[in-house]
């Protein structure tokens, strides 16, 4: 496998995870930027286990989802119910808190970085497709519990919060139980992410986790559409794909661009391209197809 198609492969994945981290909370109407400051957080402890404390690239692996958990945990005992003003604020201070710190810690390279992450099973190339191979075994996994989540009763209570907090509590719905448990799963997913970005490349630096992250993952998710998980995994492989092939001019301002579609997309089209809408119209034109093709056949029987 060629080096681009390595990291079109593999940067996208990170892009579906990343995104679907910024959705669970987002079901509950929490925009949940503490998840990039996660991504660092889980990134650099696991890069220093490894180069400082030559821990297995795997067990590492683990200790960032295991470290993402707990920081997003703690945080979402304070901000479960907050309003969504509040958990952005926090997500910002913590993404310059951590910013601050790394850039100040020897242990961790400071402004350098790290550099030099061993490969796993010690071949490139083995590195390579098991880094794939765990990245889209995640994506499959978290895809799957998105699903159940959505289509159970906790998403459709999800969804009510999402249209008025306190019409889901006279539901019956905890919605500081609820914005808990969707922090910290969004958290879980992020530090794994974290720990992965900086695997891929074999290296862990501040310009791997900054602000521009977020308004990728936004644009993923807005433009695609927020109201299914569908179109996260639409709009990701396109839009970090296409400016792959623009010349790199262009290219540069590949920032703005996702900015500009963004402002557009929130304008002309808020709900994104793949609505909720959309999706059932697809559920139920497949389900009327089969039963179309089974009378068919049994006509012809």
């Amino acid at each position: 496998m060629s080096l681009p198609m390595y990291y079109f492969l593999s940067i996208t994945a990170v892009y579906i995870l990343m995104s679907w981290a910024l959705y669970l909370p987002y079901r509950v109407a929490h925009l949940h930027f503490l998840t990039v400051a996660n991504m660092a957080i889980s990134g650099y402890f696991a890069g220093y286990l490894v180069m400082s404390l030559h821990v297995p690239l795997g067990i590492a692996i683990i200790t960032g989802f295991i470290t993402g958990g707990i920081v997003g945990f703690i945080i979402s005992l304070f901000m479960g119910d907050a309003p969504t003003f509040a958990v952005v604020i926090v997500g910002f201070t913590f993404i310059y808190i951590t910013r601050t710190v790394v850039e100040n810690t020897k242990a961790v390279g400071g402004t350098l970085g790290l550099f030099g992450i061993p490969s796993l099973f010690g071949s490139p190339s083995l590195h390579r497709w098991a880094i794939l191979i765990i990245l889209y075994f995640l994506v499959l996994i978290v895809g799957f519990l998105i699903y159940r989540f959505d289509h159970s009763r906790l998403g459709r209570a999800a969804s009510a919060i999402f249209v008025d907090k306190d019409l889901a509590r006279s539901f019956g719905v905890d919605v500081k139980k609820m914005g808990m448990l969707l922090q910290t799963f969004s958290s879980i997913i992020a530090g794994g992410c974290g720990v992965l970005y900086g695997f891929i490349y074999k290296s862990f630096n501040l310009d791997y986790f900054t602000f521009s992250l977020i308004g990728i993952f936004m644009t993923v998710i807005f433009v695609g559409g927020y109201t299914t998980q569908w179109g996260v995994v639409a709009a990701a492989p396109v839009l970090y794909g296409v400016p792959l092939l623009f010349p790199p001019a262009i290219a540069s301002w590949r920032i703005v661009i996702y900015g500009a579609l963004l402002i557009l997309v929130l304008v002309l089209k808020p709900k994104g391209f793949i609505t909720r809408e959309f999706v059932y119209k697809i559920e139920r034109g497949g389900k009327n197809g089969f039963r179309f093709g089974r009378n068919k056949k049994i006509n012809d029987f």
